[in-house]
């Protein structure tokens, strides 16, 4: 499936999906984690952390959880729509993650909750440069690690089909560290429709880290 072909997807699935995931479980409370460690961050300055949910879909599962007025991105409009109404604090964006439409050093965190796999697993390395391009030195990201290696489109999920890519979960920890990603820890939580699934935490490091932070 194209680009287009997984947003139309998405667009037909995404009343589907928001009303079979379960909106608690144990991935949401780690958020709660994330957000504590960057409260001890000095770097992060004043105030809530600003944070992006890449792949927020209906914004039940992650966005909801995020402090008031992070930004939920998503390739799906139709996700988009759902988000407005179960979030509507939020400043939702139409987009990709492997260009972001923001600028550099803007986020202090990022989530991305069974996102990545949906985009090709050969531009998965754009995807996590763009993670660290956007957030500021020292900022956060808690991802969904791929349990193996995978491509395929599987036909009747959520009552349509999806693609789903990725290259395995030691060359997906290989590309977070290579795109500026350290420190990764994971843990394992259940994922929206009841499974275990495992979660990387990880910070940005490297020379950027020395810089001063912006946020524009």
């Amino acid at each position: 499936m194209d680009r287009n072909a997984v947003r139309r997807a998405w667009d037909e699935v995404a009343e589907t999906y928001a009303a079979r995931r379960d909106p608690d479980g144990s991935d949401a409370a780690l958020i709660d984690d994330l957000l504590d460690s960057l409260a001890g961050d000095p770097r992060g300055g004043d105030g809530d952390p600003l944070v992006l949910d890449a792949g927020c879909g209906d914004g039940a599962r992650t966005l909801a959880n995020l402090p008031p007025g992070s930004v939920g991105l998503d390739v799906s409009r139709r996700g988009l729509d759902l988000a407005a109404e179960t979030v509507p604090d939020a400043r939702l964006v139409h987009g990709e993650m492997s260009a972001l439409p923001f600028t550099a050093d803007r986020f202090d965190a990022i989530t991305a909750y069974h996102a990545v796999f949906h985009v090709e697993r050969e531009r998965h390395p754009a995807v996590y440069e763009e993670f660290a391009r956007v957030l500021r030195p020292g900022g956060r990201l808690l991802l969904t690690l791929p349990s193996g290696r995978f491509e395929t489109v599987r036909r009747g999920w959520m009552g349509g089909r999806m693609f789903f890519s990725a290259p395995g979960r030691e060359r997906t920890l290989d590309q977070l560290r290579a795109a500026g990603f350290a420190d990764v820890e994971t843990t394992t939580a259940s994922d929206p429709l009841g499974s275990s699934t495992e979660f990387a935490f990880a910070t940005l490091t490297g020379d950027r880290a020395d810089d001063s932070p912006s946020r524009p």
